[in-house]
């Protein structure tokens, strides 16, 4: 029976497959993530996706790998993973009364074969008062994510719309992951356990 291996260490997205039921390793790519010259943020992401899934597998071949990347894009600029409490208080104070767009790629592969899929969702944050922004930051759950923000998390106070896949801006679109494992051969549903079973 093929495998299913996440080139990924991010707990949401290990919780987002748990979610729709899929059975799956963890293996997590060490790729170079730096921005190519002229590369548009779009492209950046579903790259970094595709090479996450190429790079794992590699050493199994024989397995569905998936990869996915995720970027918090503001008025075409990249918002990284925040490097000090300073630099996640500079996010958090672009981001704020503004739409910006989180876009996450997922791409699965299985052999050669390598199959991409890039989903962009339009954020809109109310105005944020300073204080809050200092509370969030104290918090520490903006250091380990992409814009300074989690939408699944404390975070979540602060949209105030969402245009687009909700999973995929906590980091993994589910519609487009299952129609890709489902093209590789792994039709999710299909291994969803049925409580009739469970009865009898």
């Amino acid at each position: 029976m093929t495998s299913i291996i996440l080139a990924s260490a991010s707990p949401r997205r290990s919780e987002l497959l748990t979610q729709i039921g899929v059975a799956f390793s963890v293996q997590p790519a060490h790729i170079d993530e730096t921005p190519r010259a002229s590369e548009s943020p779009g492209d950046y992401v579903e790259r970094l996706a595709r090479e996450k899934a190429l790079a794992i597998s590699t050493d199994f071949p024989g397995d569905i790998v998936l990869g996915s990347d995720t970027s918090v894009v503001l008025e075409g600029a990249i918002l990284g993973k925040p490097s000090d409490e300073a630099e996640a208080t500079i996010m958090l104070t672009r981001l704020s009364g503004k739409t910006h767009q989180v876009m996450t790629a997922i791409a699965v592969t299985k052999g050669e074969h390598c199959e991409s899929r890039l989903v962009v969702t339009d954020v809109s944050f109310r105005v944020l008062s300073q204080g809050e922004i200092a509370a969030y930051v104290a918090t520490g759950e903006p250091m380990d994510k992409a814009g300074s923000y989690g939408i699944q998390g404390l975070g979540g106070i602060f949209v105030k719309q969402l245009k687009g896949s909700y999973s995929a801006v906590v980091g993994l679109p589910l519609q487009e992951t299952a129609a890709l494992l489902a093209n590789a051969g792994c039709i999710v549903w299909k291994h969803w356990p049925s409580s009739r079973e469970s009865q009898s």
